[in-house]
């Protein structure tokens, strides 16, 4: 978060990094300034039982504007969808598992994959960098998030994930798998 927050402009809202908006914390520092609350499907102020959502929707989209960002209406039905459920659900203590959904969300519409790669020795950087760009070459992805680990378990090889995708060319899945191919055959 801090870096986040030093990259920040000075004049610019907690929930804008400069780049996109993350309607999390949009929607948290949107309802810590407004008496607003959401149940039996309406939004209430203490000025009553909110009919139409219009101006609701008026006013996010006056906050958004100024960060001139794509998809702003979708954005905005995110952000009300959002407010009534962490609001009716009373789930503020789970902002930090909508924001990181959220951040995921807007890395996947940039086309940014975060791609976690374990290997048994730490690789140089001639190699994490020739692993980036193979990545680049066969996936969607216009840039990586690149997070490396260290596990001598594999041997020798690498496990690579990206999303719910494993490409695991390690010693240890090919000792395994052969060890399970000799099983199988009958003496």
């Amino acid at each position: 978060m801090a870096k986040n927050e030093q990259s920040r402009e000075a004049n610019q809202p907690i929930w804008f990094d400069g780049k996109s908006i993350n309607e999390a914390l949009f929607c948290d520092d949107f309802l810590s300034r407004h008496k607003i609350i959401y149940t039996n499907g309406a939004f209430f102020t203490p000025d009553g039982r909110v009919t139409d959502d219009l101006p609701l929707r008026s006013e996010i989209f006056d906050e958004l504007r100024c960060c001139a960002v794509s998809n702003i209406p979708r954005k905005i039905s995110n952000i009300v969808e959002l407010m009534k459920l962490m609001i009716e659900k009373g789930r503020y203590s789970k902002i930090d598992s909508v924001f990181e959904y959220f951040i995921g969300l807007v890395k996947e519409e940039k086309k940014i994959g975060i791609a976690y790669i374990a290997t048994a020795v730490e690789l140089s950087e001639a190699q994490k960098e020739a692993v980036m760009q193979r990545l680049l070459q066969t996936t969607k992805y216009e840039s990586f998030e690149m997070n490396y680990q260290v596990d001598a378990s594999l041997i020798g090889g690498m496990v690579i994930r990206i999303g719910d995708r494993v490409v695991d060319t390690s010693i240890k899945t090919k000792l395994y798998e052969l060890s399970k191919s000799l099983k199988k055959i009958q003496v």
